[in-house]
């Protein structure tokens, strides 16, 4: 697309201007887009006066001083309540009696949505047009009592007389009147009539209706000072009111260009502010946690403001600061694992393993008790020997100010030199240069990781403890006893474990200015006292930075939308002429904006810039990690969000990533991963982060800005002669500055074609021929390991008896009727209808084809020997004769013998003589045979005779041999010969052959054609081609299980053998599928399987592919590794910016276009990237983890 895309489509458009008037005036709808009955106007504006009527009234009545002030004001109230009631009543009266089936007339299907037909003045459709109504009817009533409460209060507030003894003006009176007027009917019609739309739109859906009470309760705002000021009467409250009653007449505007939050953004964002700010907090991952370290941090200045002592203020301060600083979610978790279910205990400790950094045991507690005693010991003593103490010398907050100049600077070099750019700016010449390799990085950070330690140690123990012995022997701890001065001391005291970073750069501005004024006096700056001093530049500190922040952010959008020939637009030239002419006003709205901590907002992202509403730092309502677009790629990021905590953790204890301040961004680079990180919360020793992944399914924007990404961190880390010639960061404007390499344990993704290598036929040769012996190789793995798991008793001692006969080696199937007998039994001739022998029926010569030797018994009953007979021809039958006494209850189950053609289901053999039933059986030549047996029902086969045998002839009877010498099977001290023994029993053999050939047959065809690429695709992928046996196998899900699992064994050994070389011998291709069956999961992408290996961390995973517009097969593989992960440290305001932009074009603009302007590639501000990051439903981050707490130890 295009710069010069539109920014909003021509129906976009349209709604915009129909909504906009309607937010302006608070909810009437006088633009509607159709023609509309008078009466539908003169309602609204009758509506929408209402209150001035009952306000007039009572002004009039006060000014002919007929009633006094709070008699006309409770008169308006009354008599706005009850219009309230009536209005709603009205709309309730018409839902009720609303008809629940009408007749629907002809309609344009082209008209607007919201078009309506009006029948007459107080219609149904009239009065639910204009007064929607409310869900609830709890809001019913709350919202008509606060209306009433508003009008009153209003006429109150804009009484003439109040307003003359304010401005001595009569002109200032009255436009104050009559403008503050509208200011009240404006928030009346938006409570009671019909919500607006705000601008300032931060839930997506106003479940609770919560934004009506948006406009009413600024104007009660207002009111509140100035009642504040008519029964305190000072000074200063004078002053504020006359300001605020002219700012007043402007909310309008105010609410219209979105400068005001709505309820719930403006809570967290109060609460926020004051908990850092105030009480020396952090803003939460939660709101719940908001909500309780607010509650106990307002606890503890209420209660250090009645400690009598300063002592005692001094302890308990310092110790409450240490212990609301610590991570007391952990101790929540710690108390649930000690305290969990008997069903909860089998699961919880999983969690628990993957959390990140220190976690609350026995050890760690002893060290933070410790810990405590130590800086209580401190702190106590130091107190009190400064307030006892009578020597004029040096005072000892001179020395520590020294020490904390030191300090700060020692800890700043060390930090800045871990990072790739010093201050952002200037390349750091002590970073490693040309790192590709993670052994390599390693080695050449080994300088900087002894700079780590040093700041690690400045800034974790020796910058806390000279902080607090400087707060402890401060003078000013002697005149506690005021509000000021307990809220100073206790954030001071906290704030030097919260975030002792920011503190010791707070207490160093003290220090200095204490230092420079030593021989002066500044009394109106000492009279403050310390705690109030840095409670002041705290939040200097904070605005100054968010300032510099927000211009470089402004100039980056200003420079970028002509430098880059992609974002130049027709307009561009004008914009940027405005921007420089009115820069003063630019420059107003940045640091109004830094003094609100509110996002500086580009409207469409283009250099027109806003005030967005203050909002809270996480920047999004709900809860974190509730929401993304989950899809099959997101398990990657589900992977690595721990590894990648892991590494932070070291990163942040070395100083790499800077301070992890609450709303800084980090972005991270991976072959195609990209990796969003928000710091959520901060405090002594941990910090909490959010991981979002981005989507690996690029689009042309995506790819675009992920190509610039590779580019700044390919010039920063692996730095080309042109970047080693220039010291300065080429990418300075990009909102991403290059920070360090990490390297973390993931998945690298390789993905290659396979022509030349699926195409060639000496490769579909070989699968062809090592398919029957990797399947030999599964088949025997698994039934070895299937006997093991059933417990059986190695080397049991065993003899050829009845017993053994009857219990293990004897398969049958039970007869239902004689066809007739021959000799001693007879046989179903259907069985044999593929025989041409003209003595199938004759018994001496199926055992003269059976190789089964039939001999009398004293009872003249035939019985087979158990000696080791050759193998039988497909459809024979090996047969045991039992005695009479065994009744068909107490035989075991059995099924059709190996190579007996499947008969209908129904029809049954009987072998029986006049006397004795004759039994098929099978007969093992070893006693140990029976542990390696083939199920039962795997042994029957969907293939002819004459078709089975000449798959036969390809059975690797070598290979069988020697794989089953290599199965550990038996323990006993004998395990060689028994190894031999089995190796000899045919019988097992045959089964195998059997089974294994039906497969091969079934897999890959009964015919020698070499398969095609598109056959072993669909084989591969589980959607084998039909032939004669498939419906047989898919009956065996185990067997159809194990064939898949061989055949892309096969193939994965097909494709090592094309890239390493052929398979010389036996051992090395039994090396090749034990490291497959311990190390691999060869499979689809697609398949849930695939999924789970990658979250259990299997080290390989290799699956095949095809690409339909290429025609093309690709091979993919994943292999778990250590690996070097980019990353950068991104603008937060920029961030900020682009985030409130996309909140107020989706969510009041509805300008939702895939193609829209605001949401093209725009390297230098990552603007599609940003897109993405943003919570749904206005991003779609593929993979967003909940709150995660990372150690910075």
């Amino acid at each position: 697309m295009g710069p010069d895309v539109p920014l909003l489509n021509d129906y976009k458009q349209e709604f915009f201007w129909k909504r906009f008037p309607q937010t302006i005036l608070g909810g009437p709808r006088f633009k509607l887009g159709y023609c509309a009955p008078p009466y539908i106007y003169v309602n609204q504006v009758i509506l929408f006066l209402i209150p001035w009527v009952f306000g007039g009234i009572g002004t009039v009545l006060y000014q002919l001083s007929t009633l006094e002030d709070y008699w006309a004001s409770i008169l308006a109230a009354g008599l706005m309540l009850l219009a309230a009631f009536i209005v709603q009543g009205m709309n309730l009266w018409v839902r009720r009696n609303s008809v629940a089936v009408e007749t629907f007339t002809p309609e344009n299907t082209l008209a607007d949505e919201d078009e309506f037909d009006f029948s007459s003045c107080a219609g149904s459709e009239t009065v639910k047009f204009i007064i929607p109504g409310k869900k609830y009817l709890i809001n019913t009533v709350f919202h008509s009592i606060l209306a009433g409460a508003l009008c009153g209060l209003g006429t109150w507030y804009l009484l003439p007389n109040r307003l003359m003894m304010l401005y001595v003006n009569t002109g200032v009176t009255a436009v104050l009147f009559i403008f503050g007027w509208v200011t009240v009917c404006i928030g009346e019609y938006s409570l009671i009539i019909n919500t607006a739309v705000e601008t300032a739109t931060f839930q997506p859906q106003d479940t609770y209706e919560i934004n009506a009470l948006t406009r009413p309760l600024y104007i009660f705002a207002f009111v509140a000072v100035d009642l504040a000021y008519r029964f305190t009467v000072n000074p200063i409250l004078l002053q504020t009111a006359q300001i605020l009653h002219i700012i007043f007449v402007f909310l309008p505007v105010l609410w219209a260009i979105g400068i005001l939050p709505p309820v719930d953004a403006l809570v967290l964002w109060v609460l926020e502010q004051v908990l850092e700010f105030v009480f020396g907090g952090s803003p939460m991952a939660t709101n719940v946690r908001l909500l309780v370290i607010f509650t106990l941090s307002a606890g503890v200045v209420i209660a250090t403001f009645f400690i009598p002592d300063s002592l005692g203020v001094v302890l308990f301060t310092t110790g409450m600061g240490f212990i609301l600083s610590l991570d007391l979610s952990q101790i929540e978790t710690s108390f649930r694992f000690c305290c969990r279910t008997a069903d909860a205990s089998l699961e919880y400790p999983k969690d628990r393993s993957h959390q990140i950094g220190w976690q609350f045991g026995w050890k760690i507690i002893l060290i933070y008790i410790s810990l405590l005693i130590m800086i209580l010991a401190e702190a106590g003593l130091l107190h009190f020997f400064a307030r006892n103490s009578t020597t004029s010398g040096i005072s000892p907050q001179t020395i520590l100010s020294y020490i904390l100049i030191v300090t700060l600077v020692g800890w700043k070099i060390c930090q800045e030199v871990q990072g790739a750019f010093i201050f952002g700016l200037l390349r750091n010449p002590f970073f490693p240069k040309g790192i590709r390799t993670v052994e390599v990085f390693k080695q050449k950070r080994a300088i900087l990781m002894k700079a780590s330690l040093i700041q690690r140690i400045l800034l974790n123990f020796v910058s806390p403890f000279a902080m607090l012995a400087f707060l402890s022997v401060d003078s000013s701890l002697q005149y506690l006893h005021t509000a000021s001065l307990c809220i100073g001391f206790t954030r001071a005291f906290r704030m030097v474990w919260q975030n002792t970073e920011n503190a010791l750069v707070e207490v160093v501005v003290i220090a200095i200015v204490r230092l420079a004024t030593l021989h002066s006096s500044l009394l109106w700056w000492n009279s403050l006292g310390t705690g109030i001093q840095l409670l002041m530049v705290g939040i200097i500190r904070d605005r100054f930075f968010q300032a510099i922040t927000k211009l470089k952010f402004a100039l980056t959008v200003l420079i970028s939308s002509w430098t880059e020939k992609k974002q130049r637009r027709k307009s561009s030239s004008a914009i940027i002429i405005l921007n420089i002419i009115l820069f003063p006003v630019v420059l107003t709205i940045i640091a109004l904006a830094s003094v609100l901590s509110a996002p500086l907002l580009p409207l469409f992202t283009l250099p027109v810039f806003m005030v967005g509403f203050p909002r809270p730092n996480k920047s999004w309502p709900g809860s974190v990690g509730a929401a993304a677009c989950i899809c099959p790629d997101s398990v990657y990021y589900q992977h690595m969000k721990h590894n990648l905590a892991a590494a932070f953790c070291t990163a942040f204890s070395a100083g790499s990533l800077g301070n992890p301040t609450p709303g800084s961004h980090y972005l991270c680079r991976f072959q195609d991963r990209l990796v969003w990180v928000l710091i959520l919360e901060r405090g002594f020793g941990y910090c909490c982060i959010n991981i979002k992944g981005l989507e690996l399914q690029e689009t042309s924007c995506h790819t675009a800005e992920a190509r610039r990404v590779d580019e700044v961190f390919e010039m920063s880390f692996e730095q080309n002669e042109q970047a080693r010639t220039c010291p300065l960061n080429q990418h300075f404007s990009n909102i991403l500055t290059p920070s360090t390499v990490l390297p973390v344990q993931v998945y690298s993704d390789a993905r290659n074609v396979l022509t030349g290598i699926i195409d060639s036929l000496e490769n579909l040769k070989h699968i062809k021929e090592d398919f029957a012996k990797v399947f030999i190789w599964v088949l025997l793995h698994y039934i070895n390991n299937k006997s093991k798991s059933e417990n059986v008793q190695d080397n049991q001692p065993l003899q050829q008896n009845t017993t053994w006969l009857e219990e293990n080696t004897v398969t049958s199937m039970q007869t239902e009727s004689s066809k007739g007998p021959k000799d001693s039994f007879s046989i179903n001739s259907e069985i044999f209808h593929d025989w041409s022998d003209e003595d199938i029926f004759d018994l001496e010569s199926i055992g003269k084809k059976t190789g089964i030797r039939l001999a009398k018994t004293s009872t003249g009953m035939q019985q087979m020997t158990t000696e080791p007979v050759i193998t039988s021809i497909p459809g024979s039958l090996e047969t045991q004769s039992l005695s009479s006494d065994i009744n068909d209850e107490e035989l075991p189950k059995r099924t059709p013998m190996y190579g007996l053609p499947a008969t209908d289901k129904g029809k049954q053999i009987l072998m029986e003589t006049n006397t004795h039933e004759m039994i098929p059986v099978v007969v093992f030549s070893s006693p140990y045979s029976h542990k390696l047996k083939v199920p039962e029902n795997w042994q029957s086969g969907p293939f002819s005779p004459l078709l089975l045998q000449e798959l036969l002839k390809s059975f690797p009877e070598d290979w069988y041999s020697f794989v089953l010498g290599l199965l550990d099977v038996f323990h006993s001290d004998e395990k060689r010969s028994i190894i031999f023994e089995v190796i000899g029993d045919t019988t097992l053999k045959d089964m195998y052959s059997h089974v294994v050939m039906t497969c091969y047959g079934v897999m890959l065809g009964t015919d020698s054609i070499i398969p095609s690429p598109n056959q072993i695709f669909k084989v591969y992928s589980g959607d084998i081609p039909w032939s004669l046996g498939l419906d047989w196998l898919t009956q065996k899900p185990e067997l159809l299980t194990l064939a898949l699992k061989a055949f892309r064994y096969t193939f994965k050994l097909m494709f090592d053998k094309a890239s390493l070389g052929p398979v010389e011998s036996f051992a090395e291709l039994v090396n090749y599928l034990e490291e497959y069956d311990r190390n691999w999961f060869i499979g689809m992408v697609s398949e849930p399987q695939w999924q789970q290996s990658v979250l259990q961390e299997k080290p390989y995973l290799f699956s095949l592919g095809y690409d339909p517009s290429l025609s093309l097969y690709t091979g993919r593989v994943l292999s778990l590794q250590e690996m070097l992960l980019h990353v950068g440290q991104l603008n937060a305001e920029a961030i900020r910016g682009q985030w409130a932009n996309l909140s107020w074009e989706l969510l009041y603009a509805t300008n939702d276009d895939e193609e829209r302007y605001s949401i093209q590639a725009h390297p230098v501000l990552l603007r599609n990237l940003t897109v993405q990051s943003a919570n749904p439903p206005l991003g779609y981050p593929i993979f967003s983890s909940p709150p995660i707490h990372v150690s910075l130890f």
